[in-house]
């Protein structure tokens, strides 16, 4: 497979992670543990399910424990802070700040052998980023004291995916039939979690365990085993750069589907974000 191919098959998860926030909506009233406990183990069932059709089971046998831990702790990890931050501060500041793994996966990718970080991808970085900072703080009320302990778990956020992202490519050997057991180890520890911290509540309606289907098959499922085979065989400060498209992309999505409303703030934002990626393909041609 070329690095051109695999950074278009990465970029399918942006596209799916689109979704994420309608269907997250639509999924109402389950609690947010919950959801990751439930859509995670869709993933992860899916993609067990394709791991055996294919006969890759057997070289899951061959994958260090430590893998299976590290990519636990990716997927898991970044979720429970993410619902954890948005719990303590407001989901726009919140949000904006976890949004740096773009911007810290192009900077942390530089330091990987072979790749090599250009004026280009930091003016990219910083474009793209100013796009999502657009979005997200539209309408927003400003920062306080009082919820700085969110702001810190939403940094943590955004350092663990970047991490995990990264640290992904330098075990670009591991079959990316590995991130089906990531998938399971992560709903069980969610549903562990959920039942610590959270009231047990189901899908409503019937659109509700829909959206929870969907959700499992696409954004969280299908999205994590096509970003693995970007960031390990494609150009991962493209698709750090192109990542910025997903706060975009699903603004449109709630637009189509009623539930936003269009703005000049969303077109200014979607010129910065294209202009800040086609500045980092650009650098990354050169």
């Amino acid at each position: 497979m070329s690095q051109s191919s695999a950074t278009v098959i990465g970029f399918g998860a942006v596209l799916l992670w689109s979704l994420l926030a309608l269907l997250t909506v639509g999924s109402a009233p389950v609690p947010p543990l919950q959801l990751s406990a439930m859509t995670f183990a869709i993933g992860g069932a899916i993609g067990l399910v394709w791991v055996v059709a294919s006969g890759e089971a057997a070289a899951l046998r061959r994958v260090p424990p430590g893998v299976y831990a590290f990519g636990t702790a990716g997927l898991f990890g970044y979720h429970f802070l993410y619902f954890s931050a948005l719990r303590i501060a407001p989901a726009a500041e919140a949000g904006l700040i976890a949004y740096l793994w773009p911007l810290l996966i192009v900077l942390f990718s530089g330091l990987l052998p072979g790749e090599k970080l250009r004026a280009g991808h930091l003016i990219g970085a910083a474009t793209g980023f100013a796009g999502a900072a657009l979005i997200v703080l539209s309408g927003s009320s400003g920062f306080s004291v009082e919820t700085m302990p969110g702001y810190g778990l939403a940094a943590l956020c955004a350092l663990t995916w970047a991490g995990y992202t990264v640290l992904s490519r330098r075990a670009r050997h591991v079959p990316t039939a590995s991130v089906a057991v990531f998938c399971l180890a992560t709903a069980f520890l969610s549903w562990i979690a959920h039942l610590a911290l959270e009231v047990t509540a189901w899908p409503a309606t019937p659109m509700g365990w829909i959206s929870v289907a969907l959700l499992g098959a696409g954004p969280v499922g299908l999205a994590f085993y096509v970003w693995d085979i970007g960031v390990k065989r494609g150009d991962i400060q493209l698709l750090g750069v192109a990542s910025y498209a997903a706060p975009v992309l699903s603004t449109l999505t709630l637009i189509v589907a009623g539930a936003a409303t269009a703005s000049w703030t969303l077109i200014a934002a979607a010129l910065l974000i294209a202009g800040g990626a086609g500045l980092a393909a650009w650098a990354s041609a050169r």
